[in-house]
């Protein structure tokens, strides 16, 4: 077993975390990455980036070598393990890897990012960036004047239909109850768009797509047991989002969601633990904001490592 102090450890290798890990060589710290998969997070599988400021259009694995190789340039320590506890402590916090590693550091950035959930109907793994979507303010700007249908009856599939309406030509939204579980102004504004066409008490059981990309989505009414097709160009699943919140230690303050509640300095409550990107509970999610969160992080934790360094009178 081995053990080895830091002055940092990241946990996570998307936009959060390697952003994190620029700007916490920058600040000079002893910092590792640890990231189980391919760094760059879920904007790998993602077709196109066209909302990065600066970057007018890349692809999503474009975008995170960009991220990546910046990292590098800077010498960052990266660990292609998986990270299976992480331990709070009063003189350091314990970072416990799969192969029984222990990283003892200051300062943890937890950068775990989080999962859309899945229909798990077919065709629909087979479409992720041929056409099916879960961020409309990501990739709706690619069915500008096409036809789209929504999934989800919560705000934020109530949000982004409308959000789309403005963009399609039609916008069909799909869920599987009478009524819509989102606001009633939002419900009243959904119905007030002649974009927008409801089909309620059905669920999608299949997306359809061809060489070109998705062509439709095929609807069962749960209520007659009724089929059909909807002929549509991409598919926007909202069923929900959940954070990946299974290292975050016990202590951290957690919302209903279970997003991580910091401060500003994206710290955590627990001192020295620092939450960033989809993790952590905030207005919205976006490559540029997890980017952010990574910088703000890697700063106010080079300064609590620097505090730290001077209480003990260790190096």
């Amino acid at each position: 077993m081995e053990n080895q102090f830091y002055d940092l450890v990241i946990v996570g290798g998307g936009p959060a975390g390697l952003s994190a890990g620029i700007y916490a060589m920058r600040a000079a710290l002893n910092a590792v990455l640890v990231e189980k998969g391919m760094p760059g997070g879920q904007i790998a599988l993602t077709k196109d980036v066209e909302n990065y400021p600066g970057i007018e259009e890349v692809g999503g694995f474009e975008l995170c070598e960009k991220f990546l190789n910046h990292a590098k340039r800077y010498n960052l320590e990266i660990r292609e393990s998986e990270v299976v506890r992480v331990e709070p402590g009063v003189e350091f916090h314990e970072i416990v890897l799969a192969d029984e590693t222990r990283l003892h550091a200051h300062a943890v950035i937890l950068a775990a990012g989080g999962t859309a959930r899945k229909l798990s109907i077919p065709g629909e793994c087979e479409s992720f960036g041929k056409g099916v979507s879960y961020c409309a303010t990501c990739d709706g700007f690619f069915f500008r004047g096409k036809t789209v249908t929504v999934i989800g009856g919560g705000d934020t599939a109530l949000e982004d239909a409308l959000y789309l309406s403005k963009i399609c030509t039609q916008v069909y939204l799909v869920h599987r109850r009478e009524e819509f579980r989102g606001s009633r102004i939002l419900q009243q504004r959904v119905f007030a768009e002649p974009r927008i066409t409801t089909v309620l008490s059905s669920v999608a059981t299949e997306i359809l797509s061809n060489d070109a990309g998705v062509t439709g989505v095929k609807v069962k009414n749960v209520q007659t047991g009724d089929m059909r097709e909807i002929k549509t160009d991409g598919v926007f699943i909202f069923v929900g989002f959940s954070p990946n919140n299974q290292l975050v230690p016990a202590g951290v303050k957690m919302n209903a969601g279970g997003y991580v509640i910091t401060d500003e300095k994206c710290e955590t409550s627990l001192p020295g633990i620092f939450a960033v990107g989809d993790l952590r509970q905030k207005y919205a999610n976006q490559i540029v904001l997890a980017a952010a969160d990574g910088c703000v992080a890697a700063l106010a934790a080079a300064h609590y490592v620097e505090a730290r360094k001077a209480q003990t009178g260790k190096k």
